[in-house]
């Protein structure tokens, strides 16, 4: 599963490119459990100060209402132009808000939805393939891409469809590899498995969500898709946070386009563990690996960027804490 899958680079532009050889990029998930913007504004300076968030600065809204989705959206972008930043914000909420939000002016750059294997489970989405490619077309003709128009973002993972009696009898793998045939008939920026979200009802234990992780990863690689992983788990599951690092450096051999990264390992909104902020630099500094390339620049021109032997220069926390609204 890992040596096939680093042989399979899958490249893909929308503010930066992502998926080259020698990179591992993330996205910054800076959930808040009431959307609360300062909250969001000190998580995204933590991720920001470690290097995160070149795929994507992602939230999770805990409220699906349109107008609290459209604040967060401008505060994502007025905080991305504020500080200069080559990468693309995301509120993940239904497909069909994100049209909605585009059509209202609001400043959408990726859509996002979560797709499963099958087309009962799809529509227990409230998805088909007629929405996602309505979905598309409105993304795609807001042009916001700057150098890519990679525009839609998509989450998977195994149990989805057996969670929603949706399965048909039909093994989780095989029906996780015809969730990534839904998405690769978008061409996404991203795709992602949450491969320990779903609990132990469907991954038992730390060594099925290891072994699940990089069989998500290998079959995505092989259908062409720019694979990320959430390496995470629920904390009613026989795993923990040794079972996530030792997962995650697999997947950075496995050549891994991007994993997600919270503050402290722990998303407070979502309840669930995930990896932390200063993994991606450990992982970065044990392979070699650096962020995509604009973002790199980027960290660089901040002081951030880790030179030989893991080194970081000191960034002025204090300087992106005032261009981000927050007192130093």
């Amino acid at each position: 599963l890992i040596r096939v899958a680093r042989k399979c680079e899958v490249v893909t532009a929308f503010r930066n490119t992502l998926g080259t050889r020698g990179t591992l990029s993330t996205r910054l998930q800076p959930n808040h459990p009431a959307d609360d913007p300062q909250g969001i504004a000190v998580s995204i300076l933590d991720g920001l100060l470690h290097g995160a968030g070149d795929a994507v600065i992602g939230i999770n809204p805990a409220s699906d209402n349109l107008g609290n989705c459209r604040d967060l959206l401008v505060a994502l972008d007025a905080l991305r132009q504020s500080l200069e930043i080559p990468t693309q914000s995301c509120v993940l909420t239904h497909v069909t808000n994100s049209v909605r939000l585009l059509e209202a002016g609001a400043p959408v750059d990726l859509i996002f939805q979560s797709v499963a294997g099958t087309e009962a489970a799809n529509a227990g989405f409230g998805v088909n393939l007629s929405i996602l490619r309505e979905a598309q077309d409105a993304g795609l003709a807001a042009g916001r891409g700057t150098i890519g128009q990679n525009v839609m973002y998509f989450e998977t993972g195994q149990g989805a469809a057996l969670s929603a009696g949706a399965h048909h009898g039909v093994d989780q793998q095989t029906l996780e590899a015809r969730a990534y045939a839904v998405a690769r008939a978008f061409p996404p920026l991203l795709v992602n498995t949450v491969v320990g979200f779903i609990g132990p009802e469907y991954l038992y234990d730390g060594k099925q969500i290891i072994r699940a992780g990089l069989e998500d990863h290998f079959c995505g690689k092989l259908l062409g898709l720019p694979m990320g992983v959430d390496v995470c788990y629920t904390n009613h599951v026989e795993a923990d946070q040794d079972d996530m690092d030792t997962l995650a450096t697999l997947l950075v051999d496995a050549g891994v386009n991007f994993l997600i990264t919270v503050p402290g390992a722990d998303d407070v909104m979502l309840g669930y563990q995930s990896l932390a902020f200063d993994d991606i630099a450990y992982l970065r500094e044990l392979s070699g690996r650096k962020a995509a390339p604009e973002f790199e620049a980027w960290l660089d021109r901040f002081g951030l960027a880790r030179g030989a032997g893991g080194a970081r220069a000191l960034a002025d926390p204090a300087e992106m804490a005032r261009r981000l609204g927050l007192s130093a």
